[in-house]
C-alpha cells in the first residue's frame, strides 16, 4: 500500500509546478478542446459488482440494506439473511467469464461513438481497475483483471478516445442503512476496508448535510481520483453528483488543478464532467443527467443518458428506449452545442445484451449515412424548428417525443447547413420555414443563396424549391422510419 502523506505532497508538488492552481480564477482559464467538442457522442458503461444481482438497478447495494425495500426482500429470498450473505459476498460471484475489451471496443466504434467512458468505481467502492488505496478491486478480486487498463487497451486500438466515472463521492453514505440492523456492515470501519465509512445519509441532499464527510475520507476520494488520471491518464473524467457538497469544494479544486496540470505535462487536453453547479461555471463541462435543454447554449455542454430506461446496469427486467428516440436525443442535443453520452450496462459474465447490441448497431447504421451533419459540426443560427417543445431538465428523457414532420434540426459545417427532420413525412413533402425568402431589411433571419439540395443516405434527386413560405423540398423517394438529413449546400 501507498504511504498516504507521500501521495498527498505529490498532488500538492503538482499543483505547485503546472500553471493551473487549485482556486476557481486559475482554473477559469481552463478551455474546452476541440477533439471534445467535434467527438459529439460517446459511450458510458455501467458493469460491476452490483451487474451480479441484476435486480433494481445499480443501487441494489444501497437498498438492499433498506429494510421493507424489493431489494432487501429479494435478498432475504435469494440470498439469505444479510449478516451472513452481504454486498461483499457478490464480488467471488463477479468472475466475469466472458469479458471481452476489444470485443466491446469494436462494438463502440461500429455503434459511431469516438469516447469510451467506464465507470472506474460506483458508490459501492469496487474498484474497476488496480490499485495501491484498496484491495477491493477487480485486479485483486472479482475477474482477478484490471477491467479498466485492458478496455483502454482496446480503445486505444480502436482508435477511440478512453474515460473514466468516479462515483466514489456518494460511498460516505452509500452503506449507512446496513448499521441499522444485524448485517454484515459492521464496526470498526476504517480506510480501505469496503465498507467504510458507512454513515447515516441525514441531509444527504442538502449542500451541507451532516454529517460531513471527514478530512481522511475526502483525502482517500482525491487520491484515488488522482491514481486514475497516473495509471490511465484518461482524456475524460466524470464526476457524478455528491460532489457538489461544500466538503469537497477544496478537493474538486486541486484534483482539476492536478488533473489539468499533469495533461499538460503529457500534452493532452482533458475534460471533466459534472452536475449540479459543483464547480465553478467556465472551469469545466457541465452535464444533464437524463435530460437535455430546451434551448441552445453559448457554452458547450453533455447530455448522459441510458439506453435502458429503467437503470444504468443490467437487470433482468430492464425496459429499452427504441433506436428511434436515442437518435432524436442525439440530434437535439448536437444542435444546441451538445455531446451525448450514452450508456451501455453490461450483464456480469461480461457480455452486452442483445436488445442494447442492436440499439448500439441501428445508431451506428445511422451515423455512417448521416454523420457529416454531427460529427465536427456547429450550431447554427437557430437550433431547429417546429410545434414539439422539448422539457427541460433531469430525468426528462424517457418518455418518447411526439415529433412531426415539421420538427427539424439544423448544424452547419463547411459550406453546409444540415436540416434533419425528425420524423419524415410518407409524402416526401418537407417545409423548412426558417430558410424562407426574405427581404434583406426585415430582421437578421437567413438572407443567403442556396445552392444545392441533397438527401443524405439515399442517392435520390430530389426537387426543391425557396419561397417566402419557407424551402419546400419534395423527396417522396425517400422513405426512412428514422430521422431523415438534407444537405443544403450555400454560396
Amino acid at each position: 500500500m501507498i504511504s498516504y502523506k507521500n501521495a498527498l505532497e505529490k498532488i500538492e508538488d503538482v499543483i505547485k509546478r503546472g500553471p493551473f492552481s487549485d482556486d476557481w480564477d486559475s482554473l477559469g482559464n481552463y478551455q474546452v478542446p476541440e477533439w471534445y467538442r467535434n467527438a459529439k457522442f460517446g459511450i458510458f458503461i455501467h458493469w460491476g459488482v452490483y451487474s451480479v444481482p441484476a435486480f433494481g438497478n445499480e443501487w441494489y447495494p444501497r437498498q438492499m440494506y433498506i429494510q421493507g425495500s424489493p431489494e432487501y426482500e429479494h435478498h432475504l429470498k435469494t440470498y439469505g439473511n444479510h449478516k451472513d450473505f452481504g454486498y461483499k459476498d457478490f464480488i467471488p460471484m463477479f468472475t466475469a467469464p466472458k469479458f471481452d475489451p476489444q470485443e466491446w471496443a469494436r462494438l463502440f466504434k461500429e455503434a459511431g461513438a469516438r469516447y469510451i467512458v467506464p465507470v472506474a468505481e460506483h458508490h459501492d467502492g469496487f474498484q474497476m481497475y488496480r490499485s495501491d488505496l484498496s484491495k477491493y478491486n477487480a485486479l485483486n478480486m472479482g475477474p482477478k483483471r484490471d477491467v479498466l487498463g485492458e478496455l483502454f487497451e482496446a480503445f486505444r486500438e480502436e482508435g477511440l478516445v478512453g474515460g473514466a466515472s468516479s462515483h466514489r463521492a456518494e460511498h460516505w453514505f452509500f452503506m449507512g442503512h446496513g448499521r441499522q440492523f444485524d448485517s454484515d456492515i459492521k464496526e470498526p470501519l476504517v480506510r480501505g476496508d469496503f465498507y467504510w465509512p458507512a454513515q447515516p445519509e441525514l441531509g444527504f441532499h442538502d449542500l451541507y448535510g451532516k454529517p460531513e464527510p471527514t478530512e481522511e475520507f475526502l483525502e482517500d476520494w482525491l487520491l484515488r481520483c488522482c491514481e486514475i488520471v497516473d495509471q490511465y491518464r484518461p482524456k475524460i473524467v466524470y464526476f457524478d453528483w455528491w460532489i457538489q457538497h461544500s466538503a469537497f469544494k477544496p478537493y474538486i479544486k486541486k484534483f482539476a488543478a492536478y488533473y489539468y496540470n499533469r495533461a499538460h505535462e503529457w500534452g493532452q487536453e482533458v475534460v471533466i464532467t459534472y452536475k449540479h453547479d459543483a464547480f465553478m461555471f467556465g472551469t469545466a463541462v457541465v452535464d444533464i443527467e437524463r435530460g437535455q435543454f430546451a434551448e441552445a447554449k453559448p457554452y458547450f455542454w453533455q447530455a448522459d443518458t441510458a439506453i435502458a430506461k429503467n437503470s444504468w446496469c443490467y437487470t433482468e427486467n430492464n425496459s429499452y428506449k427504441t433506436a428511434y428516440q436515442i437518435i432524436c436525443d442525439l440530434v437535439d442535443i448536437v444542435s444546441k452545442n451538445g455531446t451525448l453520452l450514452l450508456n451501455v450496462g453490461p450483464k456480469a459474465e461480461g457480455t452486452i445484451a442483445d436488445e442494447e447490441r442492436q440499439v448500439l448497431l441501428d445508431i451506428g447504421g445511422w451515423l455512417r449515412a448521416n454523420g457529416e451533419a454531427i460529427y465536427d459540426s456547429m450550431v447554427w443560427k437557430e437550433s431547429g424548428e417546429g410545434p414539439t417543445k422539448i422539457p427541460e431538465g433531469q430525468f426528462t428523457d424517457n418518455d418518447e417525443k411526439p415529433f412531426t414532420p415539421e420538427d427539424i434540426r439544423f448544424t452547419v459545417r463547411g459550406s453546409n447547413l444540415y436540416a434533419t427532420v425528425l420524423k419524415y413525412p410518407q409524402d416526401g413533402r418537407v417545409l423548412i420555414r426558417s430558410l424562407a425568402e426574405r427581404d434583406a431589411s426585415s430582421k437578421p433571419y437567413f438572407h443567403g443563396i442556396i445552392e444545392d439540395v441533397s438527401v443524405l443516405g439515399f442517392g435520390e434527386k430530389i426537387k426543391w424549391e425557396r419561397s417566402e413560405e419557407g424551402l419546400l423540398i419534395q423527396a417522396k423517394e425517400v422513405q426512412s422510419n428514422l430521422p431523415v438529413v438534407f444537405r443544403i449546400k450555400l454560396k
